[in-house]
């Protein structure tokens, strides 16, 4: 980390901020700036490279959990806050994180140019990516003819035990994907049973719940699971890498998550955290997310030719389901503990 003193300019990819570098009550200079996020080390050091150079004696540090361990660790520190912006997750978790007077508000220039749902209540959060979750096979055990085409494709008995599944618990996407079979249920027969049946035969079918993502994409790699549910920027960005997996969108739709950005209250660097909001959310940056990062983006300024065959691939075949986020988001955290509490590592009993 290089120390500095005196005012700086901050130049975030054409976003200019002047930036006050003051010295902490505890002694440390000012130019540092700490982002939680769970996008993982690849796009994190794209991302802290790309800011560092645009401006010169800044420090990004960034610490790289799941989204409900970012949303935990924010509440845990809220009377002392370590962060400075929350970068990533779905829109649910900072929707609750804004009604618990966890995020500061800001409102960045690229507010405007960004799609309508992607705009967070009160200038609290932003949404700068959508994540569509998909069906994920290993390439090289199944031809794409062979893998499962929808959500209850999962179930069918040929999949039992080759199934491998991320934590729920501590997993934005796959709480997303445990959300929409619950809302699917609701919306279907008025009741949840029906979802929390479908989640035992999905316990039935799961060889592993894996701790973290990297975790997930070599067992499947090693095919000691064939398929899994996920999210698609992940599942491109592992393929590009040279992993054998693959994707399936659901032919009867998919939940796509609202990927937003935020400004944690009290943090002690907010010109810093301001600065790399406006980074995040730049045309250059965004355009730099999807072609090496694999992000659809939420800027609606940026022409057709201008991004990559996959993404404009992806917006043609795409069919994202109408789900109710404020119920997903009020009854969420019950179904998971119901779930955690009665269906996890049940077989299916």
């Amino acid at each position: 980390m290089t120390v500095r003193s005196g005012a700086g300019v901050v130049a975030g990819l054409g976003v200019r901020v002047m930036v006050l570098v003051a010295f902490t009550a505890c002694g440390e200079s000012g130019p540092l700036v700490t982002v939680y996020s769970p996008h993982g080390r690849d796009q994190l050091v794209i991302f802290e490279q790309g800011f560092e150079a645009a401006n010169p004696g800044v420090d990004v540090q960034w610490v790289d959990m799941g989204s409900q361990e970012v949303l935990d660790r924010v509440r845990s520190e809220r009377a002392n806050p370590q962060g400075d912006v929350w970068f990533g997750g779905p829109e649910v978790f900072f929707s609750r994180a804004a009604a618990e007077g966890l995020l500061e508000p800001y409102r960045p220039a690229w507010a405007s140019v960004i799609a309508p749902e992607a705009r967070g209540l009160d200038d609290l959060y932003y949404g700068v990516y959508l994540t569509p979750a998909v069906i994920t096979y290993n390439s090289d055990a199944l031809a794409r003819e062979e893998a499962p085409r929808d959500w209850d494709d999962i179930l069918d008995p040929r999949w039992a035990g080759k199934v491998l599944i991320r934590d729920p618990v501590a997993s934005g996407t796959m709480r997303t994907i445990f959300g929409m079979i619950m809302y699917r249920s609701l919306e279907e027969t008025g009741d949840t049973a029906a979802g929390y049946e479908w989640l035992r035969r999905l316990d039935a079918q799961t060889k592993e719940y894996v701790l973290n993502p990297t975790l997930l994409y070599q067992k499947l790699a090693r095919q000691e699971g064939l398929v899994t549910l996920w999210n698609l920027p992940d599942v491109l960005r592992v393929k590009a890498q040279g992993l054998p997996l693959d994707y399936v969108l659901p032919a009867g739709g998919t939940p796509v998550l609202v990927d937003a950005i935020a400004v944690i209250k009290g943090t002690r660097r907010p010109e810093l955290a301001h600065a790399f909001v406006e980074y995040v959310g730049s045309r250059e940056a965004q355009l730099m997310a999807a072609r090496q990062s694999f992000r659809n983006i939420t800027r609606t300024d940026v022409p057709t030719d201008s991004l990559p065959a996959w993404l404009v691939d992806v917006n043609r075949r795409l069919q994202p389901m109408d789900l109710d986020w404020n119920l997903l988001e009020s009854q969420g955290r019950e179904w998971i503990r119901y779930w955690d509490a009665h269906i996890r590592g049940q077989g299916g009993r």
